[in-house]
């Protein structure tokens, strides 16, 4: 398709250098026959004058109408000025009419059929109205010239037809390049989602008859374990902690259930992205103690949904570090909203690692069957965004997520900052 897509430019390209060689080609030999021809010097400067002025009126004006469809104010101008500048050249000096082998095919490029072919006609009929005015109705042009104007005439007209045809033709071809560049992007774009459905279809079977199954039935045994422990003393904490699982696990069973449906992560359903990782901050803080700190900078605004979901994946994964590796007593969340992007900032003050020292996964201790900072970093990529991880031994840890927000996509004017 990318071939294709190239033909029609290149086509027209190379065809309008082909017909600028030949204009050049006219306009050197009609310029050499005028200074061999044996009219007066003022007269022949004024014909080659004439043939330069024509020369700078086809590229500053005729060159660029010559691949349009014709019929337009400035072609008709363009015609016009040529006719004009031809008429001065062939009364100057009739060695000039030479000129007509490029004059003729530009005036047919640039009208329609019947105004070309008329226009054309009476161009080839100037140089013997020239001899006729110049040598007075007494001396009529010779004979070979009244004959060179009528083969002019007929040739022209073929000309004109025949040129015509092929800009058609050359039209209907770069129409029908460009009909089947949509149409191969429109099967492409179907088999691309027909893919997606297909592929979702798929996983959501598979979660609906693993995970989701295996989360309902540990959310059925933790209700059970808090009946049996509702009114046993000294079990406070043994209560809260299966109060907390249990939130969790049906949290993560919403999650699988939006994914079989297709819709929306469920902390994104009925909330904003901020609302979202405040409650995943506060989640960590239930679940460990450890302190959170979140924070919300410049004018918070309406994100596309696929940023909202970056978001809250980097948010969820960050955490996730710090609770299952960093051992940390504080942690920090920062939501920034700039113009034109929207960033997020985990920081800890855990015991770090070294970045990519042996992949930031296993440097980060996480299981090698898992996705991490990779699957987060391919997440952020995907958006166009940028993801950065800062990190040493025992000086904890930076997360840092920057997305762009298309135009309309964040509220205008929604607050600078030079790290979101």
């Amino acid at each position: 398709m990318a071939v294709e897509a190239e033909r029609g430019p290149r086509a027209r390209v190379r065809w309008l250098g082909l017909w600028d060689g030949y204009f050049v080609v006219c306009h050197l030999v009609t310029t050499g026959l005028v200074f061999m021809s044996g009219t007066s010097q003022g007269r022949r400067v004024a014909t080659i004058v004439g043939l330069t002025v024509a020369a700078v009126w086809y590229a500053a004006l005729g060159r660029q109408l010559l691949t349009g469809r014709g019929g337009g104010r400035r072609n008709v101008v363009f015609c016009a000025g040529l006719v004009g500048i031809f008429a001065l050249v062939a009364f100057a000096d009739p060695t000039g009419s030479f000129a007509l082998f490029g004059v003729v095919p530009m005036l047919m490029m640039s009208l329609p059929a019947r105004p070309a072919v008329v226009v054309a006609v009476l161009v080839n009929l100037l140089p013997p109205v020239a001899w006729w005015v110049r040598r007075g109705a007494g001396d009529p042009p010779p004979p070979a010239a009244v004959l060179a104007s009528l083969l002019g005439v007929a040739l022209s007209a073929l000309l004109g037809l025949w040129i015509k045809r092929v800009v058609r033709q050359n039209r209907e071809h770069a129409e029908l390049i460009e009909e089947l560049q949509r149409n191969r992007a429109q099967v492409a774009r179907l088999s691309h989602q027909a893919g997606i459905a297909a592929e979702r279809e798929r996983l959501a079977r598979e979660i609906h008859d693993t995970l989701a199954q295996s989360l309902t039935s540990i959310i059925g045994l933790v209700q059970a374990a808090e009946t049996e422990v509702a009114d046993a003393p000294g079990l406070d904490g043994s209560r809260r902690h299966l109060a907390l699982a249990g939130r969790v696990a049906r949290d993560s069973l919403a999650e699988a259930r939006a994914f079989v449906a297709g819709r929306a992560p469920a902390p994104l359903e009925q909330s904003s992205p901020a609302r979202a990782v405040r409650r995943q901050a506060d989640g960590l803080t239930a679940q460990t103690g450890v302190p959170v700190r979140f924070a919300v900078e410049g004018a918070e605004g309406p994100l596309p949904m696929q940023v909202s979901v970056v978001l809250l994946r980097a948010a969820q994964e960050s955490l996730a570090n710090v609770r299952k590796h960093a051992a940390a007593g504080r942690v920090e969340v920062t939501l920034r909203y700039g113009a034109g992007r929207v960033g997020l900032v985990v920081r800890d003050d855990g015991g770090g690692f070294v970045p990519g020292e042996t992949g930031e996964d296993a440097a980060d201790g996480r299981s090698a069957g898992g996705f991490g900072l990779a699957g987060l970093r391919a997440r952020v990529a995907e958006c166009g965004g940028e993801m950065t991880v800062v990190s040493a031994p025992g000086e904890g840890t930076v997360v840092a997520v920057h997305l762009p927000v298309p135009r309309g996509g964040a509220a205008a004017g929604a607050g600078t900052d030079d790290d979101a």
